[in-house]
């Protein structure tokens, strides 16, 4: 365990305010440099795309109604019965027969429900957010800072797997796993990869696969296994651009700091501006790497550009 003390001083020694100027609104993706873009591009190989994404429904893992998400919910504005009764043509072309008939949709969910990214805004430290904007320019109308929009060219560079739960040979990490930094350079070691600046980190610790077969449960807001405080400088020494798991806090839960509420998020998003990752399904891409030996490739990720939101749904997609 690490004590408050502490992690307030890392959160000092880690600190990014001001590293991309006073009004940075984009932290370390501003690592995606043209020559890390290029780097992802030439680590295809096979033209083979991976979508990392849950499917968006009412069947997710919403259930335990944490920080009061919900799985989301889809209603149909027109269908194929109102087309079938008439009602379309009488209601929606005003009577007159056009030939066509179109289906229209809605969908309502939070931002955070799925496969998503954090921004920003999403977590401050008591009063502050990132690059020391004050945490009360967050309101009812949005973040007037640090908001998702500020990611809207995409997050998109060279994706890096480092399959943790495949490596210590189990199924699943069990849920208070903690994965340390000497845990990322043995696995890096044995694929032959080395991280550069700008590359986006995935983790799979097969929780999320493990979860979806058995019932989601506690999934979205319990237990769960994650990364080490200890990363942190792990992953500020490399200049990761961002990091993203199939868990649903990406750090390990219960926490490492008594009485602090995520400790991780809470040095990597409000003292690092580091993009974080969560509910990513890595199973497929995994299982693909561990065929072809290949844990790099192309990943293409933007967010949703909603101005002044703290998160977004992401399908981010992998190529390799």
């Amino acid at each position: 365990m690490m004590s408050r003390d502490e992690l307030l001083a890392l959160a000092e020694q880690l600190k990014n305010w001001g590293r991309w100027g006073p009004d940075d609104q984009r932290g370390t993706t501003n690592l995606i440099t043209a020559e890390a873009v290029l780097r992802g591009v030439r680590s295809v190989q096979r033209g083979k795309v991976f979508s990392l994404a849950i499917e968006l429904n009412r069947d997710g893992p919403q259930i335990t109604g944490a920080a009061g998400r919900f799985n989301p919910l889809h209603y149909m504005m027109r269908t194929g019965g109102d087309a079938a009764s008439g009602e379309m043509v009488a209601r929606y072309y005003g009577g007159q027969e056009v030939e066509t008939r179109s289906l229209d949709d809605v969908v309502v969910l939070p931002m955070q429900a799925g496969t998503q990214w954090d921004s920003l805004a999403h977590i401050g430290h008591r009063d502050v957010l990132y690059n020391g904007v004050p945490i009360h320019t967050v309101s009812s109308f949005g973040a007037r800072y640090n908001g998702i929009e500020h990611q809207r060219r995409g997050i998109a560079s060279r994706g890096v797997l480092i399959d943790v739960a495949r490596a210590r040979g189990v199924e699943a990490l069990e849920p208070g796993t903690a994965i340390g930094p000497e845990e990322l350079d043995r696995e890096l070691a044995r694929t032959g990869v080395r991280i550069e600046p700008g590359d986006i980190v995935l983790v799979r610790t097969g929780w999320l696969a493990k979860k979806r077969r058995e019932g989601w449960g506690d999934y979205a807001g319990g237990p769960a296994p994650g990364l080490a405080l200890a990363c942190l400088p792990w992953l500020k020494a490399h200049d990761v651009a961002a990091v993203a798991s199939d868990t649903w806090a990406l750090e390990v839960r219960p926490g490492e700091v008594e009485g602090v509420q995520v400790p991780f998020h809470l040095v990597a998003i409000t003292y690092m501006g580091l993009s974080l990752g969560e509910i990513w399904d890595l199973e497929e891409l995994a299982e693909d790497a561990a065929a072809d030996g290949q844990y790099t490739g192309f990943l293409v990720a933007p967010p949703l550009p909603v101005t002044g939101a703290v998160g977004s749904p992401v399908n981010p997609l992998f190529f390799k």
